[in-house]
């Protein structure tokens, strides 16, 4: 038993930190269970073909259909438009919408869906950006509650009860529960947000075409123009060749050439703009965009005999500035810009990192790009929407109302939906044990073309979150194997048995809430739904209403922006600190807890 608790504590302790890889964490603990006699190896890598695993891998290919053809946008779109420019019913129609997919596709696939759709419709009206996007990852997790195939805690419970003998978890059984999740969030993040996020924080940007102003002192980045003479050391040469940035810590972003029939720079008309890439050939006239400190600026203005051309440029309509939000799953992660192939991919300058509130601009191309971190990005609109089309990778967020809410859709697209239907339906009528549904209509998806091929479907699933599954669903195992679980049982019982089946309940549901602050809602329900199993059996309840509490605390986290993917990727768009989502997010999780501690009984007694 001590060795499975100092697995476990040691697990824990490196998912807070998040320094190391959640799979590699749990694939070590695996490892070391393993070798440690606690579990064989076929206990071990069972849980690789366990049905949930198996049902987690078809749904991320089955909800990236949906994404990639537009499907999901279409509907999230239309229904936005209702709102206009009232900031009151774009907050309840942007809940509800994002609810309404989140029921349906991972909380973090509706994030990125919706989140550039509504910043630029908060920069077009002028409505408070900071008011809604918190609300809008709440919303994702809230999605969730309704079904079954909402949130992999809803499976993990699923899962617990099948293998029990309980088989009448249905595909709409959590809706009920999702409809008071539902209700209570809205009307509790409408009345919080309106206390705490309505301040406004330097969120206005009605030109999206030229907010680096704004930008740029946040970013701590400045911006100069340089022209280059025709005694320039850097005429005819490419930026590759010059190694700019390694030289003198500085980047080159643009490039403005003369037109063949004017000596002139500044008539609209006569200048071609172009991204500055390391094949870029500099000439004689050229006029460059530099990044950098002033200081490393004027050395290399001094070093090639440029000259600097004070007062602001007028940058050409087509070129924009926008942040771009890294995903977790993003293969980008843990790469070094220099290796991104950021520039070549996409055709788009990154200017600046945000870690974290950390900003860094200097040396940029040795930076290290970590999940969550927001990139201060420069391109042409048109180079910058092919950006926003990479949604498995990056959110990109202060675009044009226009483009943002452009909408490629695919005529797979109604065959999507039909496949995705037929699956609810089989799943609801159990036509189909859900595996075999989920499966099917996975495959179904790559056979009419709504994924082009096996190669797009592999990338459409987030293997972090498949693999971390996989291997900590042995960790309740071997929980299980050490008396670890009738431990942690028996010390609930005890403490809270003097209140009643309620106070059971309630210590269940602070527990998991407890600690899926600090792990992810996955793991967090596969280390508490055996628990709560057995404290239900011990006391001769019902053991829905405390496999309930499990998923809802597990998914209802609020009061951390690291919790959920969800949270992370709202926080730098929204300019939130650590104190917003305490103060909106904990008092929320405290309501929805004591609202579930007296509803869930109601509609599963114990």
């Amino acid at each position: 038993m001590f060795v499975t608790l100092a697995v476990l504590g040691i697990s824990i302790i490196l998912f807070v930190t998040g320094r190391v890889r959640a799979d590699i964490v749990a694939l070590s603990a695996l490892l070391i269970l393993i070798l440690t006699g606690i579990l064989t190896p076929a206990e071990a890598l069972t849980s690789f073909s366990d049905p949930l695993v198996v049902m987690t891998v078809g749904l991320f290919v089955v909800s990236g259909a949906i994404l990639r053809t537009g499907l999901a946008k279409m509907v999230g779109r239309t229904i936005l438009k209702l709102a206009g420019e009232n900031e009151e019913r774009l907050f309840f129609l942007i809940i509800a919408v994002t609810t309404l997919i989140g029921a349906f596709v991972s909380n973090t696939g509706t994030v990125a869906l919706m989140m550039p759709i509504v910043v630029s419709m908060t920069m077009q009206s002028d409505i408070n950006a900071r008011r809604l996007l918190m609300p809008l990852a709440f919303a994702g997790s809230i999605g969730g509650m309704f079904t079954l195939i909402g949130t992999a805690p809803n499976l993990v419970i699923q899962g617990v009860l099948t293998q029990n003998g309980y088989t009448d978890i249905k595909f709409f059984s959590f809706a009920p529960v999702g409809t008071v999740v539902f209700i209570s969030g809205i009307l509790g993040f409408w009345a919080l947000s309106k206390i705490f996020l309505s301040q406004k924080v330097n969120m206005k940007a009605k030109n999206l075409s030229k907010p680096l102003k704004e930008l740029a002192k946040e970013y701590r980045i400045r911006t100069f123009t340089a022209a280059i003479t025709e005694a320039s050391g850097v005429c005819d040469r490419t930026l590759k060749e010059l190694r700019i940035p390694e030289k003198y810590s500085i980047n080159i972003t643009g490039v403005i050439r003369k037109s063949a029939h004017s000596r002139r720079f500044i008539l609209k008309g006569e200048e071609k703009s172009e991204i500055a890439g390391p094949q870029t050939i500099l000439h004689a006239e050229d006029v460059i965009s530099v990044i950098g400190s002033e200081e490393n600026v004027q050395r290399f203005i001094e070093d090639h005999s440029l000259t600097l051309i004070h007062g602001a440029r007028e940058e050409p309509s087509s070129m924009g500035i926008a942040e771009a939000v890294l995903l977790p799953n993003s293969g980008l992660v843990d790469v070094k810009v220099k290796d991104s192939g950021f520039r070549k991919k996409y055709n788009v300058n990154i200017l600046a990192i945000n870690h974290r509130r950390q900003y860094r601009s200097d040396n940029l191309a040795h930076e290290v790009m970590r999940a969550g971190d927001t990139l201060l990005v420069q391109g042409r609109w048109k180079d910058l929407a092919r950006l926003h089309q990479d949604y498995e990778n990056i959110v990109l967020v202060g675009q044009p109302l226009e483009e943002a809410a452009k909408v490629t859709l695919n005529h797979k697209a109604p065959l999507a939906a039909m496949i995705m239907l037929l699956m609810i339906a089989s799943m609801a009528m159990n036509i189909l044990p859900p595996v075999v549904a989920i499966i099917s209509a996975a495959l179904m998806m790559i056979i009419t073309g709504c994924i082009r091929n096996m190669e797009e479907a592999y990338q459409l699933i987030n293997w972090e979150s498949v693999v971390l599954l996989a291997a900590m669903l042995p960790m309740a195992t071997a929980l299980e194997k050490t008396g670890t679980v009738s431990l942690v049982t028996g010390g609930l019982v005890d403490a809270f048995s003097g209140m009643g089946v309620y106070g059971l309940l309630a210590g269940v549901y602070l527990c998991t809430s407890m600690l899926t602050l600090f792990i992810s809602n996955t793991a967090t329900a596969v280390l508490f739904a055996p628990i709560a199993f057995k404290v239900a059996q011990s006391v001769g309840a019902s053991p829905y209403p405390f496999l309930m509490a499990v998923t809802v605390a597990a998914s209802m986290c609020f009061a951390s922006p690291f919790s959920t993917p969800s949270n992370v990727m709202v926080m730098t768009p929204g300019r939130y600190s650590f104190v917003d989502y305490v103060r909106v997010g904990g008092p929320m999780q405290i309501l929805m807890g004591v609202i579930m501690i007296i509803v869930l009984p109601l509609i599963f007694p114990f």
